[in-house]
């Protein structure tokens, strides 16, 4: 455990042991990767399997990293002790990138040894990020990523069939929602749109989360606002997992084959990843290639983090033509 051989200093602008030690943890001096990674690691309970698959790099690579922060902090001499008030900027993206990955780790978990739901350690999540946000009410991310937390969790009741499966979007039961979370998260992304400030990427997250809570049913969705919400993403993270979530909202408004030709672009970067297997299966099975769906979904099986969503990909499988 990282130590401050210095007495310990009084709790400062930040109340909360847990959240405190997070911002502690995540350090400016350290690359945003590593200090996040280390935070999972020290604070977030995340065991280093849970965390390499998050950053979708083998186990190994990631102990390295953590590793090399670790010394880079004895190296440097870097003091691990409570921040000021003022120095809480400079730490927030860190420790809302941190709190982001706890709580999607819980939301659904990636390894196959754990519960595929676990509701503490969502709650926990939001727990501290509402603190966050009252410490940093103006601060945009902050709120867009209490507002993510609220309607992503909404929908957790719906999540798991009685039988254990996953249960995707379009098919859940939205009246199962929780209708308060889903109206506090409206409220704080409708906050963030008033204010008429350029947003983030949590805040772009949580505005498309409340264009997918905001219909009535899937085909209410609205897709080409959805689309548009990624094309402002992309700009801010042009990260492979952003393009293949965009590619979704492309399949449904301008068809399987043209969002089939973007997911496999991304091939090189995504081979390793569960979901973009079940997305081309998904978009082959729309396009009547059945055996090239089957062994899509054969790989995305393979590759899934747990039974519950092993089991949701055994099922969809099973419905190819």
């Amino acid at each position: 455990m990282i130590s401050d051989d210095e007495p310990a200093e009084p709790s400062g602008a930040l109340d909360d042991d847990r959240l405190r030690l997070i911002f502690t943890c995540c350090h400016p001096a350290l690359a945003m990767e590593a200090r996040v990674a280390l935070t999972l690691r020290m604070v977030g309970g995340l065991t280093m399997p849970e965390i390499a698959r998050a950053f979708l790099v083998q186990e190994a690579a990631m102990g390295r990293r953590i590793t090399r922060a670790k010394a880079k902090i004895t190296a440097a001499r870097i003091p691990y002790r409570v921040p000021s008030a003022e120095d809480l900027p400079a730490r927030v993206s860190g420790v809302l990138a941190t709190l982001y990955l706890v709580f999607n780790e819980g939301y659904l978990a990636t390894g196959p040894d754990v519960d595929p739901i676990r509701p503490n350690s969502t709650a926990e999540a939001i727990r501290l990020t509402r603190l966050i946000h009252a410490l940093m009410p103006e601060d945009g991310e902050v709120t867009g990523l209490l507002a993510l937390m609220l309607l992503t969790e909404a929908r957790r009741p719906a999540r798991l069939s009685a039988n254990g499966e996953l249960v995707a979007l379009d098919e859940q039961d939205r009246g199962a929602w929780d209708a308060a979370l889903v109206t506090e998260g409206h409220q704080l992304v409708r906050e963030r749109l008033a204010a008429r400030v350029a947003p983030g990427r949590y805040q772009i997250l949580a505005a498309i989360s409340a264009v997918h809570t905001s219909a009535r049913d899937v085909g209410d969705t609205d897709w080409s606002q959805v689309l548009a919400l990624y094309d402002q993403l992309v700009r801010l993270d042009p990260s492979p997992i952003v393009a293949l979530n965009r590619a979704i909202a492309v399949a449904e408004l301008n068809g399987a084959e043209v969002a089939l030709a973007a997911v496999d672009r991304l091939e090189d970067k995504l081979a390793g990843y569960h979901a973009y297997h079940a997305t081309r299966a998904e978009l082959l099975r729309r396009l009547g290639r059945g055996q090239e769906s089957r062994a899509a979904y054969d790989k995305a099986i393979e590759l899934a983090g747990n039974p519950a969503e092993g089991a949701y990909l055994t099922h969809r499988r099973g419905q190819v033509g």
